[in-house]
This record gives C-alpha cells, sequence and structure tokens, in this order.
C-alpha cells in the first residue's frame, strides 16, 4: 500500500485530503490488522457532528435502495438504506414503480429483524416488483394508497416509453452495415440483468465506448427475466436486447422471432463488451447459438435410492431430447445446468419425448429439483457469422 501516492491521485480529481492542508479527512487504515479502525470511528463521527447529520427515528421510514434482484425462493429482493425514520415489518410502501408490503426484514448476515432505524441498511422482502439502484423507498399509510401511487407512476412510464418512435427492430450485424452507408450514428441497447449492480456497471461499460461516430445509447436497463414488454420496447426504439445472467422467457422468444429483434445472452460483462465494441468496429467474430430444443415443467419429485431424485415432467414444447444440454429454471432464473443422466417413458429409456407427453427426467450431478422447475434442453451450434444475416451470439 502506498498511501502518499493515493493522496497524489486524489488531487487530481480536486479532492485535497487534511495532511496536504485540504478539508477531507484522511484516515490509513488496515481491517486484516485491525490499524486505526478506532480513529476512523472518531473521524466519522466527528464528521457527522460536524455536518450536523442527524435523523428523526420516531416517523415512517425513507430510504434508498442500494441493489435488487429476484431470488428463486424469495421473489424481488431489495437492499434498502434507511435514511430516516423506523421501517417494521408489516408496513407498507411505495418504490419506484412498485409498491409492497413489509413481509420480512434481514440484516446484512440473513438474520431475521423487526425493524431497521436511520443509517441502516435492510434487506427487505415483500416488492410487487423489482426496483432500480437509487430508486426512492418511502413508508406510506396504506397499502391502497401505495398502489395508486404504483399505478400512476407505471403508467406515466408506458406514457413515456410509448411516445418512442416506432422503428424495426435491428441486429449488431444490421447495425454495422447501416453504419457503413451512413444511415446510423446510435446503438441503441435495452439491459436486463439478474442484479442491479451488474446492470449498471454493463451500461456505464458499454456506454463508454462511443466515440464521434458511432454513439452507444441505453434506452432502459432492468433487473429480472427479459420479457415481452422488453422485446417490445426494443422494436418500437430500434434497440438490442441485452441479458446478463438472466434468460428470455418463451413469450419474450416467441415475440423476439416475430418481430426480428436481437436477444443476446452472457455470463461475463466484457465479452458483452467485446461483442459490441466488434460491431462498431464491423469486426464480428465467429459465433455460438445456443438452440432451444423443447421445455418440460416438473410436476411431481420421487426419491430413489441409489439413484438419486427423478422429476416426473410435462413437456410443455417442443422435444426433449437424451443427448441434450440442460438447464434447470427456478422463477425464470438459472439454477443448474449440465447433461441429462435419465430420460424415461414410463419404464423404458428413450431417445427424445415429444410435446403433450409425459416422461421421467434425471439431471446429471443435481438433485434439487422442486415442482414447478422447468427444464430447458438446448444444443450448441457453432455458426459462421456473416454481416448480411447471423443470429445471436448467446441466444435466440
Amino acid at each position: 500500500a502506498r498511501p502518499d501516492r493515493v493522496r497524489q491521485e486524489l488531487l487530481q480529481h480536486e479532492l485535497v485530503v487534511e495532511e496536504l492542508g485540504g478539508e477531507v479527512l484522511d484516515v490509513e487504515v488496515s481491517a486484516l490488522k485491525k490499524t486505526n479502525l478506532d480513529k476512523l470511528e472518531e473521524a466519522i463521527l466527528l464528521q457527522a457532528e460536524l455536518l450536523d447529520l442527524k435523523a428523526n427515528p420516531n416517523k415512517p421510514a425513507v430510504g434508498t435502495v442500494l441493489e435488487a434482484s429476484l431470488d428463486p425462493g424469495k421473489g424481488p429482493v431489495a437492499t434498502v438504506l434507511v435514511t430516516g425514520g423506523t421501517l417494521h415489518t408489516g408496513d407498507s410502501f411505495i418504490c419506484g414503480l412498485y409498491a409492497g408490503r413489509v413481509r420480512a426484514l434481514q440484516d446484512e448476515r440473513g438474520r431475521p429483524v423487526k425493524e431497521a432505524g436511520p443509517s441502516t441498511p435492510v434487506q427487505v422482502l415483500g416488492f410487487e416488483g423489482i426496483p432500480q439502484a437509487g430508486d426512492a423507498f418511502s413508508v406510506v399509510a396504506d397499502s391502497v394508497q401505495a398502489r395508486e401511487i404504483a399505478q400512476k407512476r407505471q403508467r406515466l412510464d408506458r406514457e413515456a416509453q410509448n411516445r418512442r418512435t416506432s422503428r424495426a427492430g435491428v441486429s449488431l450485424e444490421e447495425f454495422f452495415e447501416k453504419r457503413t452507408a451512413g444511415e446510423v450514428g446510435v446503438l441503441r441497447l435495452i439491459i436486463k440483468a439478474d442484479q442491479g449492480g451488474p446492470a449498471e456497471a454493463l451500461a456505464d461499460a458499454l456506454s463508454q465506448l462511443s466515440t464521434s461516430e458511432v454513439r452507444v445509447e441505453v434506452v432502459h436497463r432492468g433487473v429480472g427475466t427479459i420479457a415481452g414488454s422488453d422485446v417490445l420496447l426494443a422494436k418500437a426504439s430500434g434497440a438490442i436486447v441485452i441479458g446478463f445472467q438472466v434468460r428470455p422467457d418463451s413469450n419474450a422468444r416467441a415475440s423476439a422471432a416475430r418481430e426480428h429483434v436481437d436477444i443476446r445472452l452472457y455470463r461475463i460483462i466484457y465479452e458483452a463488451v467485446e461483442d459490441v465494441k466488434a460491431a462498431l468496429e464491423g469486426m464480428l467474430k465467429p459465433e455460438v447459438k445456443e438452440v432451444v430444443l423443447g421445455e418440460a415443467e416438473v410436476r411431481q419429485i420421487f426419491k430413489i435410492s441409489g439413484v438419486g431424485t427423478i422429476a416426473g415432467c410435462f413437456v410443455k414444447q417442443g422435444t426433449i431430447v437424451r443427448t441434450a444440454k440442460v438447464r434447470v429454471l427456478r422463477d425464470s432464473v438459472e439454477v443448474h445446468g449440465g447433461s441429462l443422466a435419465s430420460l424415461r417413458r414410463f419404464k423404458d429409456d428413450v431417445k427424445e419425448v415429444k410435446d403433450g407427453l409425459e416422461c421421467g427426467i434425471g439431471v446429471e450431478n443435481f438433485n434439487d429439483l422442486k415442482v414447478g422447475d422447468v427444464i430447458e434442453a438446448y444444443r450448441v451450434d457453432t455458426v459462421a457469422r456473416s454481416l448480411e444475416k447471423a443470429g445471436p451470439a448467446r441466444g435466440e
């Protein structure tokens, strides 16, 4: 560690610490060696006293969303920093576009708590949707008032989206073709991620690719699975949908194919950045394309000694193929990926099961199957990407 170098680099951002004659407090600390942690606490308390930072705990809670995500078991969950008042279990609230009622509160270690006062970060369960990081959180008198406010905000948000000029869907390849013809200067993106932090980080990283000739514009970023509404927004705004650690539902896939909207799926941020950068530069690399073969819904679970967990399934669409790769989806979030250990119709091993039929499925190295899970079978094709016509890099 080189504290002096850090102080000099802060000067470049016009931040002058006290040691160099400025007003910004600084304390050299080590969490590993527990060095100067008491001095850090004293400095924070002193600064709070000088700035007269106070909060009234005896009023309805207000706060700010730090992070939000869709938990497979808990539903929409947000970490809220309470900035005033006290938040209690059972309080009705409004946050961004969504209303809710506090079903449970958990501290930073996942332990349940009954209330959270000022300056306390707490995980809140009970949202009707997934808020954005930075959304204001406010407790209201009752749930009816909260829903009325949420409905009004959602209506205004829809009207703002509908005011966008209708455009045809566009792919990264088509964008490059139009750019070389001098028709396009803006690449519009819709970003969906499993959590608010990665969505914001990806949006910032892609926005930094803008140059004097082309510009990346993030039309919308959100948390949760890619839905049909995201595809419709992409068509209306001429945007490309980018999913990070999330997948489109069946309605979104069908809508994207019908409206010719490009959906690209990623697990690593830099891969998304490199793909968009390659499109901007016209250097698209060969792609790997996933083709969804079929989906089966788990209807019943059987525990068989010496074999493991077998799921009694109903094939909703397509065909489940024994040799295909599979992923287990719970509330549209992938909880496991791998291969099939077994595929049976009654007592017979089969190579495939088509839609409308029942079957028994065993997933290799995964026994935590639950009723309601969706088992998605797919194959991976290597496709040579062309500028004239090419599919998505890691999606449908």
